[in-house]
């Protein structure tokens, strides 16, 4: 949710700053002919719903605490504390199934949940790599490279490689590698299928979040110590939530941004350290802190009481480059991405949410060509063509000539 999408005044608020009054706009419709160019205008940056980062930069730099900032962003909630671990699914970490990692001198393997464990370094010391492949769904061969790879030993059940406090470097499947706290381990996901978990404390984690999700060596401490609390909150929530699931959160934008112990950064470890063990609560659980990169001016309701539209007085700064936006399509472009409409001929956006300009955030859009017409969320057409926010509107510009 962040800068990756990409990437407070605590008061009371009435009717009026949420929002409530404005009625959801009618359907519009943008006639397209052949050739057109469609301008797009939009504010905003992700969803909208809960705390703005561009927002909370703004308001730290207005002096605003960063209790403020959340209570701004969050009216309603309660302050409660989260600690233990949480496990995050490495979304590129595992390489045709297996995990695999570089030898170091506490790099061990053990058996998920306690058991036996083997000290790698003493049983093949000139192993460059070691990785964890699946043997069907009960068993896991280990394996190190020397000038190939081979096999050290067979393990009934999962396994996970540890190094005793030590940083775990994980090689990705993009040809990448990002180094890791905690454990990682080998989790089957499916049949025949294996996932990287990252298992490691809540605190160490965010360490590895906050920094991913904002500007770390830029941003005010208040926006930092904000975006801790919020993370913290939200990785609680979701660990509640997902307690029988093989991971309680990914480390992508779908979930929040988490970059490891590679990503960890001086500024925000502070913002962590400074925030420790502190969440949002409601009705005595964690809040569902969820948080986009920019609101635009508006922040967007939610499903839960806290996550409330408002107009945002801290969403108009000069530096927040995602307040208004415009991007340029071609009427080919919709036409290859729903080839079944045929040739373009208009755009209809319904179902605004009625708050702030053009009757604020698309609901549905709706593409129809001379072949037929296909509607959906607002935020389909967005995923598409990478616009930042289904807070928008078009103009249509014929062809010169």
């Amino acid at each position: 949710m962040p800068l990756r999408r990409l990437i407070g005044l605590g008061c009371a608020l009435g009717l009026a700053s949420l929002g409530l009054s404005s009625p959801a706009s009618a359907a519009e419709v943008w006639p397209v002919p052949p050739d057109a160019t469609i301008t797009v205008d939009g504010h905003g940056y992700g969803h909208g719903r809960g705390l703005s980062q561009y927002g909370a930069e703004h308001a730290a730099a207005a002096r605003v605490g960063y209790r403020g900032i959340l209570d701004h962003y969050y009216p309603g909630t309660s302050r409660g504390t989260a600690g233990g671990s949480v496990r995050v699914w490495l979304s590129v970490g595992d390489i045709g199934n297996a995990v695999v990692v570089d030898a170091s001198p506490k790099l061990r393997v053990q058996k998920t949940g306690g058991g036996t464990s083997w000290l790698l370094a003493k049983q093949r010391k000139k192993a460059s790599r070691w990785r964890i492949v699946p043997q069907g769904d009960r068993s896991s061969r280990v394996q190190y490279r020397t000038r190939g790879w081979h096999t050290l030993r067979t393990v009934r059940g999962a396994v996970e490689f540890a190094a005793g406090g030590a940083k775990i470097r994980l090689h990705n499947n993009d040809g990448t590698a990002t180094s890791y706290r905690g454990v990682i381990r080998s989790v089957p996901s499916s049949a025949g299928n294996r996932i990287a978990v990252n298992v490691l404390g809540m605190e160490p984690y965010l360490r590895g979040v906050v920094p991913s999700e904002t500007y770390a060596s830029l941003w005010h401490p208040a926006t930092l110590a904000a975006q801790a609390v919020a993370a913290r909150s939200y990785a609680a929530h979701q660990r509640a939530a997902r307690a029988s699931k093989p991971f309680d959160l990914c480390d992508t934008e779908s979930c929040q941004v988490y970059g490891g112990a590679s990503a960890e950064y001086p500024t925000t470890d502070d913002a962590v350290r400074k925030t420790q063990g502190e969440i949002l609560t409601y009705d005595g659980e964690p809040a569902f802190t969820e948080f986009s990169a920019s609101n635009g001016g508006w922040s967007a309701a939610g499903d839960e009481p806290y996550l409330v539209a408002m107009e945002d007085p801290w969403a108009s700064a000069a530096d927040d480059r995602y307040v208004d936006w415009s991007v340029d399509l071609s009427d080919d472009q919709i036409e290859k991405a729903w080839p079944e409409i045929g040739d373009l001929e208009g755009l209809t956006v319904d179902g605004r949410d009625g708050h702030g300009e053009w009757g604020g955030r698309a609901g549905t859009i709706t593409v129809t060509g001379d072949q037929g017409e296909v509607t959906m969320p607002a935020t389909t057409f967005t995923t598409r063509f990478h616009l930042y926010s289904a807070w928008l509107t078009f103009s249509v510009t014929e062809k010169a000539g």
